[in-house]
């Protein structure tokens, strides 16, 4: 659904499993670190509102958003943790160059969520300009950090459902 028929921050919290049983990591892109910072402190916020534990958020930094893949899938193999929020924006600049990173940022974290057993959450803002980056990062349209909390929360209960049926 496009971001200006949906705020990303709003959604029904009794739709919400409780998190306290859950651990979490969260990979979160330097570049552009006044959006991804935003979504960082989004996510966290979201994630304690709903019942998960300070010391269950592990939070490291990547350079770029290309690097989110590398930084979730070792994170991964070196945490145990429930779900990993990946966190990045990249703007559209004046070259080809966006596409590329977003086609591989994409193509990453899929593989990653066919690769593990553990969702990987896609938090990549991709906009046309530095504006629509900080409507999605806590202004007009809510905070993509808030909604890549919720999908980590909903997607860690789905995993446990499955694994204990």
């Amino acid at each position: 659904m496009a971001t200006a028929l949906k705020n990303l921050s709003e959604y029904d919290p009794a739709n919400i499993p409780d998190a306290s049983d859950f651990k979490f990591g969260i990979i979160v892109s330097e570049w552009n670190h006044e959006i991804t910072g935003a979504m960082l402190e989004g996510a966290r916020s979201t994630l304690l509102k709903h019942g998960a534990k300070p010391e269950n958020i592990f939070v490291y930094y990547v350079p770029g958003s290309f690097e989110l893949t590398y930084g979730a899938q070792w994170l991964a193999e070196n945490r145990n943790v429930d779900a990993i929020i990946c966190i990045g924006c990249v703007i559209q600049g004046e070259t080809r160059h966006f596409d590329y990173i977003c086609q591989g940022v994409t193509q990453g974290i899929t593989q990653l969520n066919v690769n593990y057993s553990i969702p990987f959450i896609f938090g990549v803002l991709t906009t046309q300009n530095i504006q629509q980056a900080f409507e999605r990062a806590g202004g007009k349209h809510g905070n993509k950090g808030d909604e890549a909390a919720v999908t980590a929360i909903k997607m860690a209960h789905y995993r446990k459902m499955v694994i204990e049926e």
